[in-house]
């Protein structure tokens, strides 16, 4: 296709989700979760079609060299493919926002005023790579009463139609408006810029994928943009933490799922604890096989083999088993050196000083800081969020995990009874 064909095209699926939005909020919460719960049956009765999509997407990943670690995100299977649909079921089972009074108030003069969540309208999201995000996605901004534009990856394109089709099949079925999911059926490069740029539709663009990607978007949006950036996480280990359990939080912040964005990428030592601590956090990391770059105090004292780090480790998302360590003189060098170069994704104190622990938590500028727990619980469903579009690394208007609550604006209801102002 030409340019001037995929930008036409994408304005016209642009109208049709405007359109779609409308008819989107005279939903009830009933209707919407059986929409949903025929979303999930058409994808299990679609077994056959979506699968057979998917192996054309393994083939073509396989002839294009692609690695192992990305061939098993594309893969589906029946048991995968039945995860798929029950994360639909399960979305039906969340509580619908959409309405929630937040606040009220009566004014002097009498006039009532209610600010309420409300869908946000059309929500463009750009992905890479897996194809759950489809239904995830498309299932979590439905709930919430969100038009969507889809956009995947070329590796995942024949999967993501399959899907995206049982979707809104399934769904019109039971009432869904047409066009409320969308998928641009191409990949051209020149699909994101048009998209990002397609603001008179398009109310809030969300990429997920890598750092060019988000960059991409960020440079051509016009609308707003919610950013799920790099996840360059720490655990600062105070000089009054439990050592047995600071060595456990490490251990599954970097090794229970080391590819993830709340996986730990940095550790930070107070320097009183150096020469007993490194000792044991380094003999439970080379049992993990995990490579240890270290700062000097580390090196001398870890008693494991580790690299020297160097500048660029302190701002590295490895996604690997990997893992820097630095020493630091004390609470303010944890903080200022999380600070500088942390992506303001997850942060964790281990400390029985709980004074100490609020002022780390209060002045680390992440979404998530913790104390005394694993990073890796930033997470949607950790939180009892039920799920999540992402985590942002972002201040507005959503920061950390993405629920359905995050899916949501608001606007303000006013009742009066006649009033006029003066």
């Amino acid at each position: 296709m030409t340019d001037s064909e995929i930008q036409s095209a994408i304005l016209d699926m642009g109208r049709r989700a405007r359109a779609a939005s409308y008819a989107l909020v005279k939903l009830s919460t009933l209707q919407k979760n059986t929409i949903l719960h025929a979303m999930a049956d058409e994808i299990s009765a679609c077994q056959d079609t979506i699968l057979a999509a998917n192996a054309l997407d393994l083939a073509r990943a396989e002839q294009n060299g692609l690695n192992k670690a990305m061939i098993d995100r594309l893969t589906l299977d029946p048991k995968r493919l039945k995860a798929v649909a029950d994360a639909v079921r399960e979305v039906a089972l969340l509580p619908d926002p959409v309405g929630e009074k937040l606040t009220d108030w009566t004014r002097p003069n009498g006039l009532h005023i209610r600010k309420v969540r409300v869908p946000i309208g059309v929500i463009g999201i750009i992905f890479e790579s897996r194809p759950n995000v489809t239904t995830d996605a498309a299932s979590l901004c439905f709930k919430t009463g969100n038009a969507t534009i889809l956009r995947g990856g070329s590796e995942a394109i024949d999967s993501n139609r399959a899907l995206a089709a049982a979707l809104q099949a399934g769904g019109e079925r039971a009432g869904l408006p047409p066009d409320s999911i969308q998928l641009i059926p191409f990949t051209d490069r020149a699909s994101v810029e048009h998209m990002a740029k397609m603001d008179q539709y398009l109310d809030l663009i969300i990429p997920r994928g890598g750092k060019g990607l988000i960059e991409k978007v960020v440079a051509c949006a016009r609308m707003p943009v919610i950013k799920h950036y790099d996840g360059v996480c720490h655990v600062y280990v105070h000089a009054d933490a439990d050592p047995q359990m600071a060595a456990d939080i490490i251990v599954n912040s970097k090794c229970q799922k080391p590819g993830v964005c709340n996986a730990l990428e940095t550790i930070l030592i107070h320097q009183d604890i150096a020469t007993s601590f490194y000792p044991l956090i380094g003999q439970r990391l080379a049992a993990a096989k995990v490579e240890i770059r270290g700062d000097a105090t580390a090196l001398q004292h870890l008693g494991v083999p580790a690299k020297a780090a160097t500048e660029e480790d302190w701002t590295t998302e490895y996604l690997d088993l990997i893992l820097a360590a630095k020493t630091v003189s004390g609470l303010d060098e944890a903080i200022a050196h999380i600070n500088r170069y942390g992506s303001h994704h997850t942060d964790s104190i281990i400390t029985r000083d709980r004074a100490a622990a609020e002022r780390f938590q209060h002045e680390v500028d992440s979404a998530v800081v913790l104390h005394n727990a694993s990073t890796r619980f930033n997470d949607g469903g950790e939180f009892g969020f039920g799920a999540e579009i992402g985590i942002s690394t972002d201040k507005l208007h959503a920061r950390g995990p993405m629920g359905l609550a995050e899916l949501c604006s608001y606007k303000y209801l006013v009742d009066g009874s006649g009033q006029v102002r003066t």
